[in-house]
């Protein structure tokens, strides 16, 4: 039997919107998803999805969630988040289905001790993908990486996976870092629609 591709999607920037950072001085500084009540998807995202697993493609979520070790979100609360988000996708388009969420609470500045500490689930890291590629026999070669930030772009290299980064969210930030640090980017796309329809492209050619 093939084995599955998939997209490894990005969620905040990619799927849902980015909060905005406290500081209107530093846009480049992250603000953080909390709350079910901020979700808001970027416009065609469950379109892409939909189409995404029309090509056959596997739907795989992986996000960095330092906020739970950083003491402002809970595994809990961000289940109800990724609950919403599966909501929000599915009235938008039927199809829109997200085959399974990974994510990283780890971070090294955190004060919820059993979160603070390196970890590879956290992206650049692969263990997110890891755990993926074991569960849903994902072939990484025939799979993309799709996100808005640098760490995205290094986690679909040292995976060995393609990748695209849309311009939602921080893209084009990250897309200073990627040229500053070399990391490789197949594709820029305005947004996660436009990085499928790029896809659907390639497989036609």
């Amino acid at each position: 039997m093939p084995k599955n591709k998939a997209l490894f999607l990005d969620r905040d920037g990619t799927i849902v919107k980015e909060v905005e950072g406290d500081n209107p001085a530093k846009p480049e500084e992250l603000g953080y998803l909390t709350r079910p009540e901020q979700v808001q998807l970027i416009p065609g995202a469950a379109a892409a999805i939909a189409s995404a697993r029309k090509l056959g493609y596997k739907i795989i979520v992986i996000t960095n969630q330092s906020a739970i070790a950083r003491g402002w979100l809970t595994e809990e609360e961000l289940t109800r988040i990724n609950n919403r988000t599966n909501e929000l996708l599915l009235q938008e388009n039927s199809g829109a289905i997200i085959d399974d969420i990974y994510f990283s609470p780890y971070h090294k500045d955190g004060v919820i001790e059993e979160y603070t500490r390196e970890s590879s689930l956290r992206k650049p890291g692969v263990g997110m993908i890891e755990l993926a590629v074991k569960k849903h026999d994902i072939d990484l070669a025939n799979s993309w990486v799709i996100g808005d930030a640098y760490s995205d772009m290094k986690t679909a290299e040292n995976a060995g996976t393609k990748s695209i980064l849309v311009k939602t969210g921080y893209g084009k930030i990250a897309y200073r870092k990627c040229l500053d640090e070399k990391v490789k980017i197949d594709f820029i796309a305005d947004n996660l629609l436009e990085a499928v329809k790029f896809i659907e492209k390639t497989e036609e050619n």
